[in-house]
Formats: C-alpha cells, structure tokens, sequence
C-alpha cells in the first residue's frame, strides 16, 4: 500500500510540474512579431490572401474576427484551429501557411501553439 501511494504521489506531481513550466506567450510581444514577419505580406492592406479569405492580421481583433468561412482561433484548442492547422501543415499542402514562402520554424509553430492553448489573450 505504502509503494502504490508514493508512486501516486510521484506521478501526480509529475504531472502538476508537467503543466506548471510553460511561460506565457505574449500576442503584442511573442505573436505579432511572426506574424508581421510572415503572414503580413498578404493579410495585411491589398494582400492576396485578405482579398481571397477576408482574413486581416493587421491587429489582435481582426485575426479574432477570422475569415468570410469563420473563425481561425479556438482559444485553448490549437488543435482544432484553423491558423494552426495551416501553418503546421495538417491540411492539404496547396494551403500550407505562409502559401510559397519558407515554413515557420519549429519555434515559431510552438509559440502560436502555446498562445492559442492558454487562450489566446490579447495580452
């Protein structure tokens, strides 16, 4: 009994440091930086991709406001975000995010990730 409750413990607490380690992505400081640096060319002004989707990054609220087909942010589900979807690769490779550009790196991927995961905040 004494080994199944220390391997409880063990594991809970784990589980709780797991969670407690993530920084807090910033959109004015960690977000808008990638996307100025690789989406603004065409979802900003007389962009091709504004003039196809109605998709603006110009702000935190325009990319709120998503696309004439929806919403591209689920605050807390990156998983089932549109922008994430897109710029990880996960939908058809014609619509790949930035559309013939270099790809995001790896760290970039995982800052808006983990922005979108803890909610997506205008912060």
């Amino acid at each position: 009994m004494k080994i199944f409750a220390a391997s409880t413990a063990v594991l809970l607490g784990s589980a709780l440091l797991a969670g407690c380690g993530q920084e807090p992505v910033s959109f004015k400081s960690n977000v808008k930086p990638i996307l100025d640096a690789n989406c603004a060319e065409c979802h900003i002004g007389n962009g091709a991709g504004l003039q196809k989707s109605g998709l603006s990054m110009e702000s935190y609220e325009s990319l709120m406001r998503g696309t004439k087909f929806g919403s591209v942010v689920k605050p807390g589900d990156s998983v089932g975000s549109t922008l994430n979807i897109l710029v990880e690769g996960r939908a058809d490779p014609s619509i790949k995010m930035p559309h013939g550009k270099r790809a995001l790196t790896p760290e970039e991927i995982a800052t808006l990730k983990n922005w979108v995961d803890q909610g997506a905040k205008d912060n």
